[in-house]
């Protein structure tokens, strides 16, 4: 059952880390224009000239790109922290970074530096791919079995929140101006504060005390809080067996990773699952729906609104599959969500290819922006990071982690930086090859990957080893 302990630890752990990333993915779309004046403004005062547009691009671009580079770095640095200073000292540790660069950006107006933006966004990436990890990986080793699902697509829920949140006080009659923006950039030091005052009053992962650490009586200790009861011997036994299990193996670095034949096949599942998740176009829909509502008529001065209602359906979405992953399991849900990305793509490209012809095609393209955002939040976005921290067992979970977070940001940038050309070259056409990605990971989860709910982290294991095709060493005591 859900205690207060799981709850808080899962809400605190969520909102200081996973709403920040969402909040920092969508923070600077509003205020750009008023951010790019200041650019300006600083350059010219600085300089005596104007800045050039093309300067003036290049200096945007990177404003936007080195926060998905960051995250890659972020990402880098997730196996050798969580080893040395668990989930939750990562986590404390992790609110220094984006302390930093909270209040870099909300004085850079003050200061007069540019740089010191482009700096910060570096800075929120790494906590934002520390935190992208981390955090999926801390509550899925605390969750009891039944609950794993529902937990582990928390912070998922509260990435979307985020993105709702920056849009909303994103808005130009609330911080989305030229007064407001360092504001609006500085305000996410809050959630890190709040997370380093209260986490420290929570368990660390009892996984990681009793199976790196060989603490059995603190990590007894924190289940019993996390459980709301005394009783805790048959998940300690479960862990033991799971030590045992590893024993042989020990602590796995990303190349053991690589190179070792038991994981095989879950390491392949977690990268196309991870790439699918980005290169499914998720960020050029959010991107793109901008236009596709101007094309539609919806006037300018409307548009934030809509684009903060497709927020809120996010969120609703994200909310539901927290509800429903337990029952329904978790490939349902990737497969059907990959399966309404797939199909909102295609028909969005007649949409868009006709709607100068046929009137009504701008609103059929309105509805499948709407169906493809339903689709990536019900499986495709919360579920894989769920399923990593399903798929590994204690010891390699810290390197699939580095691994699935390095091709989920890699595959976050290159969308970026390529879309812009893609969309240029192809036109409507470009949402084809993303249709064609969502299509190739929903046949290979299909073919592939097992339904894990409700099942401890062994039995999936076993179920992974007969497809790897290797034996797993079970001394019985």
């Amino acid at each position: 059952k859900m205690t207060l302990s799981l709850a808080l630890v899962a809400l605190i752990s969520a909102f200081g880390s996973s709403f920040q990333y969402g909040y920092n993915v969508s923070v600077i779309n509003s205020p750009a224009p008023y951010m790019q004046e200041f650019y300006n403004k600083t350059y010219l005062d600085r300089t005596g000239e104007p800045m050039d547009s093309s300067f003036q691009t290049l200096l945007w671009s990177l404003t936007v790109s080195m926060f998905p580079l960051g995250g890659l770095f972020g990402s880098l640095m997730v196996w050798p922290m969580v080893n040395n200073c668990g989930r939750k000292g990562t986590l404390l540790i992790n609110n220094l970074f984006s302390i930093a660069a909270a209040i870099l950006m909300g004085t850079s107006e003050l200061a007069k530096t540019f740089e010191v933006i482009i700096l910060s966004r570096v800075v929120m990436g790494i906590f934002a791919g520390l935190a992208s990890n981390v955090v999926p990986m801390f509550l899925g080793e605390m969750s009891p079995k039944n609950l794993r699902g529902a937990i582990g697509v928390v912070p998922q829920l509260f990435i979307t929140i985020g993105i709702l949140s920056a849009q909303i006080l994103g808005l130009n009659s609330i911080l989305g101006n030229a007064n407001g923006w360092p504001v609006l950039l500085g305000l996410t030091g809050i959630p890190s504060l709040i997370q380093l005052l209260t986490l420290p009053f929570f368990p660390e992962s009892p996984r990681y005390l009793l199976i790196q650490k060989g603490n059995e009586e603190q990590a007894r200790r924190a289940l019993q809080r996390l459980r709301g009861r005394e009783d805790v011997d048959d998940e300690i036994q479960e862990m033991y067996q799971e030590d045992r299990s590893e024993k042989e193996e020990g602590q796995f670095s990303v190349l053991k990773l690589f190179t070792y034949r038991g994981l095989r096949w879950q390491l392949i599942s977690i990268i196309v699952m991870m790439a699918g998740q980005q290169l499914s176009g998720v960020n050029g829909v959010f991107y793109y729906a901008d236009r596709i509502f101007e094309s539609a008529g919806v006037p300018s001065h409307s548009i934030q609104y809509v684009t903060v209602s497709i927020g809120a359906i996010n969120v609703v979405m994200t909310l539901l599959a927290v509800f429903i992953v337990e029952s329904l399991g978790r490939r349902i849900l990737l497969l059907a969500g990959f399966l309404l990305c797939s199909a909102s793509c295609a028909i969005l490209t007649l949409a868009l290819n006709l709607q100068n012809t046929i009137s009504w095609m701008s609103y059929l393209s309105i509805v499948c922006v709407i169906a493809y955002i339903i689709g990536h939040a019900i499986g495709p976005s919360p579920i894989p990071a769920v399923i990593i921290t399903e798929m590994f067992l204690q010891s390699s979970r810290p390197a699939a982690f580095m691994v699935g977070g390095s091709v989920h940001w890699l595959s976050n940038f290159t969308v970026g930086l390529v879309f812009l050309y893609m969309e240029a070259g192809l036109g409507p056409y470009c949402f084809l090859i993303f249709c064609g990605i969502c299509v190739t990971t929903m046949l290979y989860i299909f073919f592939i990957v097992p339904e894990t709910k409700n099942k401890t982290f062994m039995e999936i294991n076993r179920i992974m080893a007969k497809r790897n095709k290797v034996e797993i060493q079970e001394s019985k005591e």
